[in-house]
C-alpha cells in the first residue's frame, strides 16, 4: 500500500503537467475595430481575426463586412462548424433553414474556413428575422443561411467553434 501511494505521489507532477490548462486568448476591441476598418469595402469580406486550438478543437473569430450593394448568396457549409453572429453595425434580414434554390457546390470558402459550401440565389421555406446592432444569432453547421435584404452595409463578428479542427490556425 505504501509503495502504491509513493508511486502515485511521484507521478502526480507529471499527471498535473499533462493536464495543464491552455492559456486564454485575448482579442481586444481595438484589434477588432482596426481589423474591421481594414477590410475591403467593395465586396463581401469574411476573414479570420484569430483561430486558436483550444484542446481537441479550434475556435475562430472572424470579422465580416457586407456592402448593401453586393449580391447576397444563400449558403450552407458542409461542416459541423457552428457560426455565432454578433451584429456590430447596420441592419438586415437573415433567413435560416429551408432549402437553397438552384444549389451549386463551391470550394471558394475552403481556404479561410476549412470546408466547402453550397451556394444559391435564395432560400425557400426558411425563417426570416431582422438583425440590428447588438443582436446575436446561432447558426448550426449545415444550416442554410442568406441575407435576403440589407438595409445598410453591415458589419458583424462570427465565432466559429470547429469540433473537427478543419479551420486553419491564425
Amino acid at each position: 500500500m505504501l509503495k502504491t501511494v509513493a508511486a502515485i505521489a511521484c507521478l502526480f507532477p507529471f499527471l498535473a503537467a499533462a493536464q495543464a490548462p491552455l492559456p486564454a486568448t485575448d482579442v481586444t476591441a481595438a484589434q477588432v475595430q482596426a481589423f474591421l476598418k481594414a477590410l475591403p469595402r467593395d465586396a463581401v469580406s469574411d476573414r479570420p481575426i484569430r483561430v486558436v486550438d483550444v484542446g481537441g478543437y479550434r475556435v475562430g473569430i472572424y470579422g465580416v463586412f457586407r456592402p448593401k450593394s453586393a449580391k447576397q448568396q444563400a449558403t450552407f457549409h458542409q461542416t459541423k462548424v457552428t457560426e455565432v453572429y454578433q451584429m456590430l453595425d447596420g441592419a438586415g434580414t437573415l433567413v435560416t433553414g429551408g432549402t437553397i434554390v438552384d444549389p451549386v457546390n463551391t470550394s471558394a470558402a475552403a481556404k479561410s474556413i476549412g470546408h466547402t459550401s453550397v451556394v444559391g440565389p435564395s432560400i425557400q421555406g426558411g425563417v426570416s428575422r431582422r438583425l440590428t446592432k447588438g443582436d446575436v444569432v446561432i447558426i448550426p453547421g449545415g444550416t442554410p443561411h442568406w441575407w435576403s435584404n440589407l438595409e445598410t452595409d453591415i458589419t458583424y463578428m462570427i465565432i466559429r467553434p470547429d469540433p473537427e479542427s478543419t479551420i486553419p490556425l491564425k
